[in-house]
């Protein structure tokens, strides 16, 4: 391409290369990056495919079945028959996690708060501390611990409360640090202004900060909920023998919950529990796509308004 400049001795004329030649060897490195790229993705979505696949194919006639959502599979001969549901699983899985959800969702919301609002005080640096190390602590370990310090070091036994302890320590660093990142994402000009109109700092993070995170917060909260509702170690060592029978009192030993189930019905071996162990599964992971989409909904429904 050739560019005329007109400068004070005359017309000059330059020619200037506006785009570069791409060397054959930069192209095959990156059709390379792009094929390793590409194997990389499918490596991960195939294997997800496939199990998600074996679930759906193989647990759809038990969520079709009328009395699936609200029978009971225990009271009935699982080697003749198919007739029955996991209502009692479902309901211990919903009040476990939701006992677990209000007591840890306070705790963790206010230590995200004191980390990012009061960072200079001297209890942030050894919380944010203990709470990296929470979050790396396996599902088992604290089962563990909730067994040896409350069931056998208080004597309170196996109960549905055991298990949402367990379930607390998981949940609380995933709350924290999700909240930790929301609230600083909202901008310090917001709290200025606040603080300029005279406005306590208590005040302030009521009444402007918390309202501008929410939605990014309810979604943090939501995936927390959504990672432990399919834990399985608290429910198997914590919860005690499954009940045929419906329970609602989480201080009671018993509790069944559909990861419970589901080691039931595998450990049953009967022609029919196949049935029910992959029904339990597929219902699970419905539940768990609830509550994502739930989350999606409420962050984009409670999300600040730009206009």
């Amino acid at each position: 391409m050739t560019v005329t400049v007109e400068e004070t001795g005359g017309p000059v004329k330059s020619s200037v290369t506006a785009f570069r030649n791409i060397s054959l060897g930069r192209r095959l490195r990156n059709h390379f990056a792009m094929v390793v790229f590409a194997c990389c993705f499918l490596l991960g979505v195939v294997p997800l495919v496939w199990l998600l696949g074996t679930v759906i194919v193989n647990g759809f006639p038990a969520i079709t079945d009328p009395n699936w959502w609200f029978g009971n599979a225990y009271a009935v001969d699982t080697t003749t028959m198919f007739g029955a549901g996991i209502s009692q699983a479902i309901i211990g899985s919903l009040i476990q996690v939701l006992v677990a959800t209000v007591i840890s969702v306070p705790i963790a919301v206010m230590t995200a708060i004191m980390l990012v609002e009061y960072p200079t005080t001297k209890l942030a640096k050894p919380v944010s501390f203990m709470v990296d190390i929470l979050a790396g602590v396996p599902s088992i370990v604290a089962t563990m611990f909730i067994f040896t310090v409350f069931v056998i070091g208080l004597g309170f036994g196996q109960s549905a409360f055991m298990v949402s302890l367990a379930l607390i320590l998981l949940m609380v660093p995933v709350v924290v640090r999700s909240t930790e990142e929301m609230l600083k994402l909202v901008p310090d000009e917001l709290r200025e202004a606040s603080y300029a109109l005279g406005i306590a700092k208590w005040k302030t993070i009521l009444r402007i900060v918390i309202p501008t995170a929410l939605s990014g917060m309810l979604s943090g909260i939501f995936l927390a909920i959504a990672r432990v509702m399919g834990e399985t170690a608290p429910v198997l060592i914590l919860a005690g023998p499954a009940s045929s029978q419906v329970k609602t009192n989480p201080f009671e030993g018993g509790m069944n919950s559909l990861p419970l189930f589901i080691k039931d019905m595998w450990a049953a071996s009967q022609p029919a529990s196949s049935f029910y162990y992959w029904g339990a599964a597929l219902t699970l992971i419905i539940i768990i796509a609830v509550l994502n989409i739930l989350a999606a909904l409420l962050s984009k429904f409670l999300a600040p308004k730009t206009k």
